[in-house]
């Protein structure tokens, strides 16, 4: 219940800016800040640096490999520049989350939606910042407000 709480949230301020502040990947990060607290991957900091590291690698590849003005992957299919920005944006995004210590899984979705060229522009790229921020406040709140507990470690 308190999942829908947090995607509504994102969801009506999506709805009032016309911007994507509900995308796949904040899903699983509400399910883990409110199904497994305890764990790593659900502390407030590692949903954030997580996704973070998700969008900014996603934007590298997608403009480095020269993608920008293709279609997106659902409309104009997977081609071999599609498949080398997703790979290696996934591949990045697990490196340097694994050698800051910052475990978030969901983030690997974050970083496919930009690189298959799904959300690409800035405002688009802004939108899904700040559903990230909203959706994680939302979820350490509600989990210390309602249900009197913490996302272990911060």
């Amino acid at each position: 219940m308190l999942s829908l709480v947090a995607l509504a949230l994102a969801g009506a301020v999506g709805l009032a800016t016309r911007q994507p502040w509900l995308f796949p990947s904040l899903g699983p990060t509400v399910m883990l800040f409110f199904e497994s607290p305890e764990t790593p991957s659900s502390r407030p900091r590692n949903a954030l640096v997580g996704h973070g590291v998700g969008l900014v690698v996603g934007a590298a590849c997608f403009y480095a490999l020269g993608l920008n003005g293709q279609p997106p992957v659902p409309s104009g299919g997977l081609t071999a520049s599609y498949l080398a920005a997703g790979a290696v944006s996934v591949a990045t995004t697990t490196v340097v989350l694994t050698l800051l210590k910052t475990p978030h899984p969901p983030a690997g979705a974050t970083t496919l939606i930009v690189s298959l060229g799904i959300l690409t522009q800035p405002t688009q790229l802004a939108a899904m910042a700040g559903a990230i921020v909203l959706v994680t406040v939302a979820g350490w709140g509600l989990n210390r407000l309602l249900l009197g507990r913490e996302h272990e470690g911060g």
